[in-house]
């Protein structure tokens, strides 16, 4: 996902989310700043004007002592009303109300009016009462000259248009009349309306305008940290000559300049390990051939000694005894490190051609046979009907398959070891299972380095050099193919090895499954019976094929015991 992969991304994403919530969170605080302001300088207005209305209609010139409920007091009425001052600020009108108390509280009795709008509930009945209540308590005292109370309200123009909302302000005028003024907030809404437009657009602009100088300000941090991590991807391909860019004085530049010095160090390093491998390498080679002269030697009097062993008292004859198994020993390690000197000049070569695997596995079988034979075992063959040709190096896998075998006997606790081959249209595989020690978890890798052993204290019975899985696997990869290994303490171990039918074609995977039953898949069939062969006399039976197995679907199998 790309909102994983990109720094600058998050950081711009980021920076809109909080900007929006911040921009949103202060206009909206602000509109509301605005509203209340506009609506306290109209409270303040109509305040002002309520009062001077107020006192012109409480002057003693314009209300005279005159019965209120007579025509005389109503036309007096009418004459303070069309007096009293209209709003005319901000270019809202008002309109004024009086009200004949004596005819009843409710707002729908009215006396006079004077404005543009309807007054049918115009004038709220809670404002009414307030006023109503002020009036009575106030009693005969002095008129005063503060209005009593505000109330929002609806105001619909008397042309008939759409309602507009609106402020009302009462007062009471003496004992009998109410005051009211009428203001709409059709200027302050417009106002306000204005405001949230522009906050808005201002609001959007910056946000944008903030996304535009993060994405700059992590576009300087972020190409920098980009290209470090491509020259550092290159430099792990092995391009240990690449190099940063160091511009300016600041912490990209430091980083930069941190990179080159490691990247020149690394190479360094590396040029000295390959300058010590090679001569290690080629110190291996020359002890290894120049061994081989004095050990030539060496062997022609062992031969001799061990030759006439007989004719030598005890000691003398074990000794030369031991010179002999030592010799081969030291001979065959000899022919190991050969071997390995040649892989790491890659001077090792192939040569293929067209040989059957299984025959391939009962010749290998010949020195694991004999081991097994001591350690009163068996080796069992469980191959294909047919022939399972392919085209290989008859002498290296040859000892791929003699090092499994030896190994797996070797490792194997007296038991069994069984030898599984099958094939499909691309590789062909060999399973070599045991039922021995087995291995712990991480050690099906390290089975094949050099000189490793999984159990260091174990006797070498067999004057193993160390060396042979290493080879082993050497040989596999040369071929084109794999070599695995599967391993559970207390369960024994799997080895397998696959190759290609066809000398540098691919194949997707192997013919056989590498874990801890595929040697048992037949018997557990019950699809075969295994036959056994004393000394030489050999029988035949049916076999079921392998799981995993496309080209082995019937054969034979073979137990082979000592003869």
């Amino acid at each position: 996902m790309r909102w994983s992969r990109s720094l600058q991304l998050r950081v711009v994403g980021t920076t809109l989310v909080f900007s929006v919530a911040v921009i949103t969170v202060l206009g909206f605080f602000l509109v509301q700043q605005i509203a209340a302001g506009l609506l306290q300088n109209k409270e303040r207005s109509a305040a002002t004007l309520a009062a001077s209305g107020l006192t012109l209609a409480e002057s003693p010139t314009a209300f005279p002592a005159i019965a209120p409920a007579s025509p005389a007091a109503s036309d007096l009425m009418y004459k303070i009303l069309i007096q009293l001052p209209e709003e005319t600020n901000s270019g809202g009108t008002g309109a004024a109300v009086m009200i004949n108390r004596s005819h009843g509280k409710n707002a729908d009795v009215l006396g006079w009016y004077k404005g543009p709008y309807r007054l049918g509930g115009a004038i709220p009945a809670d404002l009414i009462n307030r006023v109503g209540a002020d009036q009575q308590s106030r009693g005969n005292r002095e008129p005063s000259s503060e209005p009593t109370s505000f109330e929002p309200t609806s105001l619909v123009p008397a042309d008939g248009g759409q309602p507009v909302p609106g402020l009302a302000i009462g007062v009471p005028v003496g004992t009998e009349y109410q005051l009211y003024y009428l203001f709409p907030l059709t200027q302050e809404q417009q106002t306000l309306a204005l405001v949230q437009r522009t906050i808005i657009v201002v609001g959007l602009a910056l946000v944008f305008l903030l996304a535009a100088i993060a994405s700059l300000v992590t576009r300087w941090v972020v190409v920098p940290v980009r290209q470090a991590a491509r020259s550092a991807q290159r430099l792990s391909t092995g391009n240990l000559g690449e190099r940063m860019q160091v511009r300016g004085a600041d912490d990209l530049a430091a980083l930069a300049t941190a990179f080159n010095e490691m990247a020149a160090s690394l190479q360094e390093k590396m040029q000295e390990l390959q300058d010590l491998s090679h001569v290690q390498r080629r110190f291996v080679s020359d002890v290894s051939h120049e061994l081989r002269t004095p050990l030539t030697t060496i062997r022609i009097a062992a031969d001799v000694l061990f030759a006439s062993r007989q004719q030598l008292d005890v000691s003398s004859g074990r000794s030369a005894e031991l010179l002999q198994s030592q010799l081969e020993r030291f001979e065959s390690l000899l022919v190991d490190l050969l071997e390995i000197s040649r892989y790491d000049a890659n001077a090792a070569t192939l040569e293929p051609e067209p040989v059957d695997i299984c025959d391939l596995v009962r010749n290998a079988a010949d020195v694991a046979q004999q081991l097994a034979e001591r350690r009163g075992a068996k080796i069992e063959f469980r191959l294909p009907a047919g022939p399972c040709v392919a085209e290989a190096d008859r002498r290296r896998v040859e000892r791929i398959l003699r090092n499994l075998l030896v190994n797996a006997v070797e490792h194997g606790e007296s038991r069994n070891t069984v030898v599984t081959v099958a094939g499909d249209r691309d590789a062909v595989a060999v399973a070599v299972r045991d039922y021995g020690v087995g291995l712990t978890p991480g050690q099906e890798n390290l089975v094949f380095d050099r000189f490793w052993r999984a159990d260091p204290a174990r006797a070498r019975t067999t004057g193993g050099t160390g060396l042979g899985l290493s080879i082993a696997l050497e040989d596999a990869r040369l071929h084109g193919g794999w070599l695995e290994a599967w391993g559970e303490r207390g369960r024994g171990s799997v080895f397998r090895l696959t190759l290609p039918r066809l000398t540098g074609t691919e194949f997707a995977g192997s013919p056989l499954p590498l874990g801890p039953d595929e040697a048992d898949l037949a018997t557990a069939a019950g699809a075969a019976e295994a036959v056994m062969l004393e000394g030489k006399g050999t029988s035949t039976g049916s076999i079921a094929a392998p799981a995993g197995s496309t080209a082995a679907a019937a054969g034979s199998t073979a137990a082979v015991s000592g003869d």
